[in-house]
Formats: C-alpha cells, sequence, structure tokens
C-alpha cells in the first residue's frame, strides 16, 4: 500500500492507504475523500479529479500526457507546474507519501 494524503482546501487532512495499480482518484472515490468528483469515472474526459500536488512531489510524478494537459485548461484555477488530474496517476510503491492539495471547488 501507498500512503496518500489529500489535503481539502480547508485544510482538512485524509490520509489513505490506496493499493498499487489503482489510481490516486480511485483511492479518493472508494474512500469518501470530498472534493473529488470523478463524473467521468476516470475517463480523462472532465477535470473533476484536478489536485495540485505537493511541490516536493511535482518531478517524482510521471509527466503528463497530451490528454491530461488539455483536460487540465478546464480545471479551475489550473497550475501550469502542480496541476494534475488524479485519475492519470497510477499508485505505485515510490508514491508512498505523495500529498495532493484539492482545489475550491471542481468545474
Amino acid at each position: 500500500m501507498a500512503k496518500i494524503t489529500y489535503i481539502e482546501h480547508n485544510g482538512t487532512a485524509h490520509e489513505i492507504d490506496v493499493k498499487p495499480g489503482m489510481t490516486v482518484m480511485e483511492g479518493a472515490r472508494d474512500n469518501g475523500v470530498p472534493g473529488i468528483d470523478a463524473d467521468c469515472g476516470g475517463a480523462c474526459a472532465c477535470s473533476t479529479c484536478h489536485v495540485y500536488v505537493a511541490p516536493e512531489w511535482v518531478d517524482r510524478l510521471p509527466a503528463k500526457d497530451p490528454m491530461e494537459e488539455d483536460m487540465l485548461d478546464f480545471a479551475y484555477e489550473p497550475d501550469p507546474e502542480r496541476s494534475r488530474l488524479t485519475c492519470q496517476i497510477k499508485v505505485t510503491p515510490e508514491l508512498d507519501g505523495l500529498v495532493v492539495n484539492l482545489p475550491e471547488r471542481q468545474i
């Protein structure tokens, strides 16, 4: 398991053990983390699982593919460096300790 910390916009933290092979979005959805809507179910067809990756993790994640880059254009206040769609981040043991911050809202 990899421990992922999801921090709501109000500062409430949720530390969740997520099984490798799942996505960061699935870990949030399956554990009721508020603020990850995941309207498309993980198909990279919306931006409702948008988060800001903690700065120390940005370079440790796989690069964004073009489809994720396009969908982030629809996210609420995207950050060019830190914004990611959690449906596109597969959990691996190397992601143990990952911290993501949720935006004020999803659109």
